[in-house]
């Protein structure tokens, strides 16, 4: 609010208009819950819980809210269509990037080359690291995933790094792909709901990369975040 020179209320909000606010928010408040519970209970795939919060938020605004007409459906299903047909071409043409790179053996390449230079596992990791930085800014993760994981894991297990740790690093790494130009999907994804230029939102996106770069530091270099849960199981 201050760095924006916006106006806020000064008033402080009697029990009862909390509550009230509470209510009223209540429905909004119990989709994460549905979508995280679903997911970390094992009840549906993160891809199903996506398609749940769609039939609930429908539900929701058209019977309970009942801010959502179904004249606006229409009008509302294209918006959703262009978004998704935006993500699927990047998605089409970086997945078809990822074959052509798997017919030209490069990533097997890249693989010997790091097992030549690493002297150790740290040098190892920090050379992973880079590499998946790089290719998470061209490439679609689940193909990176798949065709990277099976190349480098025996070269991991050779340097006595924990597969599961090694597996973490992997995916929080590719994770930063998805906010990374020029492929990063979430970039587009939020250029379409936000209505602004790939320009602002990479602008505004860089202090959170910073944090997110220095999350999967430690999580690299401090093995027990990653290895403790399993141990105790």
């Amino acid at each position: 609010v201050r760095k924006k020179g916006l106006t806020a209320s000064r008033e402080k909000a009697s029990w009862g208009a909390r509550w009230k606010s509470f209510r009223t928010a209540f429905w909004g408040f119990l989709m994460p819950v549905i979508i995280l519970g679903g997911i970390y209970g094992g009840i549906f795939t993160p891809t199903e819980a996506a398609a749940v919060a769609v039939a609930y938020g429908l539900i929701v605004g058209l019977f309970v809210y009942r801010d959502l007409k179904a004249k606006d459906l229409y009008r509302i299903f294209g918006s959703a269509a262009l978004t998704t047909a935006t993500i699927m071409v990047i998605l089409g043409t970086a997945t078809t990037f990822g074959r052509i790179l798997t017919l030209e053996r490069i990533p097997t390449m890249i693989a010997d080359f790091f097992e030549s230079v690493a002297k150790g596992p740290i040098m190892l990791l920090i050379l992973i690291n880079i590499l998946l930085l790089i290719v998470g800014c061209f490439m679609e993760t689940n193909a990176a995933i798949i065709i990277l994981a099976p190349i480098f894991l025996p070269i991991v297990e050779s340097m006595g790094i924990n597969p599961v740790h090694f597996g973490i690093v992997m995916v929080v790494n590719l994770a930063i792909g998805f906010v990374t130009p020029p492929l990063g999907v979430n970039l587009f994804v939020s250029c379409n709901v936000a209505n602004a230029k790939l320009e602002e939102i990479c602008k505004g996106i860089l202090p959170i990369l910073g944090v997110m770069i220095l999350d999967l530091l430690l999580i690299t270099y401090i093995e027990p975040l990653s290895t403790f849960l399993p141990a105790l199981l």
